[in-house]
């Protein structure tokens, strides 16, 4: 009899197999035994990853809250953790810690939109499937490329990467460029005369496009 038990926050699918002559409430506890240990093995891994000890949902046969010593001899055991708020959170710390000062206005204006919508930083992390980190600023791409003496190596795709090594069994976080129609850099976009100079004839649209080209962070669990 194989019985599985998730444990989600490492993305962890594990097959117990259970003796046959044991007696139901035998397997039943044996079931309990190894989750209880799968549970605690996350716990270390999580509390590594974010410095404290994340809280859990514990759903046994699909009942919340019930005791893991409850569940039946083929029945499931899953522990939930909620860890992309976690993730969301320090991302925002560590673009902040590695954004150039000097007026302020780049640390400023970094913006983070939960699957297409403005989410405040500090705010709520509300639950969804893609998150992304955009900074409106119309020199970002300079920043990224390593031209200012406060941030050498550039600072979203040094985040990203952070992140990625960081959090990779929680959410997939990777470096990539966006095109946002709004804030600084739109303002900017629409009134300067700037044109590629290898490309000095593009076309309005895609000028347009390049523009508002913006170094981001996507996070999608």
């Amino acid at each position: 009899m194989a019985v599985r038990t998730r444990v989600q926050p490492i993305d962890r699918d594990i097959s117990l197999m259970l003796a046959e002559d044991l007696s139901p409430q035998a397997q039943s506890a044996a079931l309990a035994r190894f989750a209880n240990e799968q549970l605690r093995e996350a716990q270390e891994i999580n509390t590594r990853s974010l410095g404290r000890l994340p809280s859990h949902d514990t759903y046994v046969d699909g009942r919340p809250g019930a005791a893991p010593e409850s569940v039946k001899p083929s029945g499931t055991i899953i522990f939930e953790f909620e860890l992309v708020g976690d993730v969301i959170e320090w991302i925002q710390t560590m673009l902040i810690q590695h954004s150039p000062r000097l007026s302020g206005r780049y640390s400023k204006s970094h913006v983070l939109f939960a699957d297409g919508a403005e989410v405040q930083f500090g705010a709520l992390v509300p639950e969804s499937r893609s998150y992304t980190f955009v900074n409106t600023q119309p020199y970002a791409r300079k920043i990224e490329r390593g031209l200012s003496a406060q941030a050498k190596s550039g600072v979203y795709e040094v985040v990203a990467v952070m992140a990625s090594r960081r959090f990779g069994n929680v959410a997939k976080v990777r470096f990539a460029f966006v095109v946002p129609q709004f804030g600084a850099v739109h303002s900017w976009a629409s009134k300067t005369s700037m044109k590629r100079r290898d490309r000095p004839n593009m076309k309005s649209g895609t000028r347009a496009e390049w523009l508002r080209r913006q170094p981001a962070i996507i996070v999608t669990v």
